[in-house]
């Protein structure tokens, strides 16, 4: 007995004291996690773009981190709300709740906004929108985690252009979310589910005109010429501004911006993303993140990105020049995190919340299948039908988010059996042209679809709040305008996104291995030795720990 002891205590020893002074810890975890997510991100957009990239950016985090080349959405509809909610909750829609941007309601009998709330008022703006907080979302977040974990000590800071990609990634119980109001006030705010006032150094910020700084032209950073990974400038597959004949470089903000909304053509610029990483920077130093060994968090969302690409498409020059802006900004943020928590110190993933297709118009120019949806005619088809064939027109209630919502009153009053509605109507839609498939809300809570587009759509499929009917249109088919790219399939060009790991207990390497979103989450939570969020379906990628 007295050997086996002595045995166990050279062993615990070794440990600590054994060759190359090797020491075990539990809980050392980085002073500071930084969550970025790139608003319609492609992952080609990395290999695409790369030769161009500096060595501080996209590459440093390649180099010096780990990077997950076979990383997909595991769900549909993937949208940015969804998207953000899953990568922080580690989990889908069919459990966080948050089942597009907009839903409608069927118990409320409206369309609600994934981070409205009625209960609360914007902080920093007089406007009687921007009621915005988390409480649609289900599940907590890896933030929320964090801050249960360290007992309210450490904090949690959310940052993004858009409200929801400010909200959605702090979760229930941060700190502070921050997101901008353009129009005509180019500020910072938050609600009042937050604070009752702005903090100091965000009053500051908004002082500082530094949003009207970016009222400048924006032309190409390099020659415009060798620009050759992106299409022409001039075509007809893009929007531009109003204000400007054609969608072609340079574009003059201080002129332009009258009749596009004031400070919003910032945020549909290159230059939105570099005024977040300004207010990210601001953020460090005014929250003092990651200044003692307490874990903070601090998550960023670049919108910019997915403004750019819808209005002038994947193919364009101006997605080109916001990546190479973007990278420049990345490496400004990651020099100021070296600087202000150090090397080593903290924690980086990057993701994106979606992709995007390709212009359909493009696509068919250059003989690839594609087309687009009209909607509306296919909602007016959908309600001729049942009316002819059940004699009644209360048995459909909506039809939005490619699902159809059936009137259950108006089922019981007419005696017909939902199932019945739902077997006839999934035929008759399954012959209209564009149309490549149908589930009914029988099949998604009565099967089990392992594969394939059955099984990424009961990932996002919420038994609550989702439809009774879900259609599926034909690969590189959208409803949208024929200008610009828009994303929401279950398809590759939307699924497939980057996720890159770096610093503090990261593994340096690549995979192809297919790693999913939800994953995200739980490899911080276990990087951190904390509680997974609580709704949390994803696994620990192990490979990309040390």
């Amino acid at each position: 007995m007295t050997k086996n002891i002595f045995l166990i205590l050279s062993v615990a020893i070794s440990c600590i004291s054994g060759r190359g002074q090797e020491v075990v810890r539990v809980n050392h975890s980085p002073k500071l996690v930084v969550g970025i997510v790139v608003d319609q991100m492609r992952y080609d957009y990395i290999t695409r773009f790369y030769d161009r990239f500096g060595e501080g950016g996209f590459k440093r985090m390649i180099n010096e981190g780990f990077n997950c080349k076979n990383n997909h959405f595991n769900y549909v509809p993937t949208y940015t709300g969804p998207g953000h909610a899953s990568v922080y909750t580690g989990t889908t829609p069919k459990n966080h709740g948050i089942i597009s941007n907009h839903w409608y309601d069927k118990f409320g009998k409206a369309m609600v906004y994934c981070a409205s709330d009625s209960l609360v008022k914007a902080v920093g703006s007089d406007t009687h929108l921007e009621k915005m907080s988390p409480r649609r979302m289900k599940t907590s977040t890896v933030a929320d985690q964090n801050r249960l974990h360290t007992q309210l000590r450490g904090k949690t800071i959310g940052i993004a252009i858009k409200d929801r990609g400010a909200i959605l990634p702090a979760g229930h119980s941060a700190n502070g979310a921050y997101w901008f109001r353009g129009k005509d006030e180019g500020k910072w705010i938050t609600s009042t589910y937050y604070c009752n006032e702005l903090p100091d150094w965000v009053k500051k910020f908004n002082d500082s005109d530094r949003a009207e700084s970016y009222l400048r032209v924006w032309n190409t950073l390099y020659d415009i010429n060798t620009y050759i990974e992106s299409g022409s400038d001039l075509n007809e597959f893009e929007r531009g501004y109003t204000g400007k004949e054609t969608a072609t470089f340079p574009y003059d903000f201080a002129k332009l911006k009258d009749q596009n909304s004031g400070f919003d053509i910032i945020k549909s610029s290159a230059y939105g993303n570099s005024l977040t990483t300004d207010f990210a920077i601001a953020a460090i130093d005014g929250e003092q993140l990651g200044a003692d060994k307490i874990t903070d968090f601090l998550t960023v969302s670049f919108s910019s990105t997915d403004y750019v690409g819808h209005n002038f498409g994947v193919n364009s020059k101006e997605v080109q020049d916001t990546y190479l802006r973007l990278d420049k900004d990345l490496e400004r943020f990651f020099n100021t995190l070296d600087a202000k928590v150090g090397k080593g110190q903290y924690t980086v993933f990057l993701t994106a919340d979606h992709g995007a297709v390709h212009v359909p118009a493009y696509l068919k120019s250059v003989k690839i299948p594609a087309g687009y949806f009209d909607r509306d005619g296919f909602a007016k088809k959908v309600k001729t039908f049942v009316k002819e064939e059940f004699k009644t027109g209360e048995l459909i209630e909506n039809i939005s988010n490619n699902q159809i919502f059936f009137h259950y009153a108006g089922l019981k009053k007419h005696s017909v059996a939902p199932e019945e509605l739902q077997k006839k109507l999934a035929h008759f839609i399954l012959q209209e042209n564009q149309i490549d498939k149908v589930f009914t809300r029988y099949q998604l809570e009565n099967g089990q679809y392992t594969t394939g587009i059955g099984a990424l759509i009961q990932k996002g499929y919420n038994q609550k709040r989702s439809g009774d009917i879900v259609v599926v249109m034909d690969p590189a088919t959208i409803s949208y305008s024929r200008t610009g790219s828009t994303h929401g399939s279950g398809l590759p060009y939307d699924t497939h996104a980057p996720l890159l790991f770096f610093g503090h207990g990261i593994q340096k390497g690549s995979t192809t291995q297919e790693t999913h979103i939800p994953d995200i989450a739980p490899t911080i939570s276990a990087l951190l030795g904390i509680s997974f969020p609580n709704g949390a379906t994803g696994k620990v990628l192990p490979f990309v720990l040390k």
